[in-house]
């Protein structure tokens, strides 16, 4: 079952987004998933599907209420616009919403681009996330301290990425193991949002392909 829905956080505050539960009702863990700036879109709502094939109950959030572009220059502005800090506590109180939903069951955290940021901000935010899956995103420093981190992170970063980059990419990794974050941070020789099969000019389905079967793995492995 899938719909547009609006989860219930422990302050009363409702979270709208997209909800989609495996079939059969049976889950075996939950993951909010957190869109790129281009807002929550049809690819993102994919992914919560794919999630809940394999056994997952998946909460998209619509961080964005709604706004939702195609045009590079107005996600920047969407994604400036956005209070990062505030989200990441939101994205923490989501996951409290989907453990109301089913008690007993463990979140983790995965997003793309500035999703995988919010995932990592998230997690340094609040220590009940099981796992944190971040692609081709790092918080900035001002919005989150990713050392209190005390989830286990999967990574998957791109060695062709201007915003990411390589260096950065090494930072976080060297940050993550001096505060003993259970953190593998893997490289793929891919550009960045190598994963968005919407976006031909850098999708690379190999390599989006390793990065998804991995995290499943990973999930199955902390959620199960």
């Amino acid at each position: 079952m899938a719909h547009e829905a609006k989860l219930s956080g422990a302050n009363g505050h409702a979270f709208p987004g997209y909800l989609k539960e495996p079939e059969g009702g049976r889950s075996r863990g939950a993951v909010v998933v957190i869109h790129e700036y281009w807002g929550l879109t049809d690819q993102v709502r994919g992914v919560a599907d794919r999630l809940a094939r394999e056994g997952f109950t998946a909460f998209a959030p619509d961080l964005y209420q709604g706004q939702v572009t195609t045009d590079a220059d107005k996600a920047l502005q969407l994604m400036q616009a956005l209070d990062m800090k505030k989200a990441a506590r939101e994205l923490a109180q989501a996951a409290e919403a989907l453990r109301q939903r089913a008690p007993g069951t463990r979140v983790a955290v995965l997003g793309f681009c500035m999703g995988g940021a919010l995932a990592l901000a998230a997690a340094a935010t609040d220590d009940t996330f099981a796992a944190a899956v971040p692609f081709y995103g790092i918080p900035p420093e001002q919005v989150a301290d990713v050392s209190r981190i005390r989830c286990p992170v999967l990574g998957h970063f791109a060695t062709q990425d201007a915003w990411c980059t390589p260096e950065r990419v090494d930072a976080l990794e060297k940050t993550l193991q001096a505060a003993q974050v259970p953190a593998r941070l893997h490289r793929y020789d891919a550009n960045h949002a190598f994963a968005n099969e919407r976006r031909p000019e850098v999708y690379s389905p190999a390599n989006a392909e390793q990065a998804w079967k991995r995290s499943i793995e990973f999930l199955h492995e902390k959620l199960g």
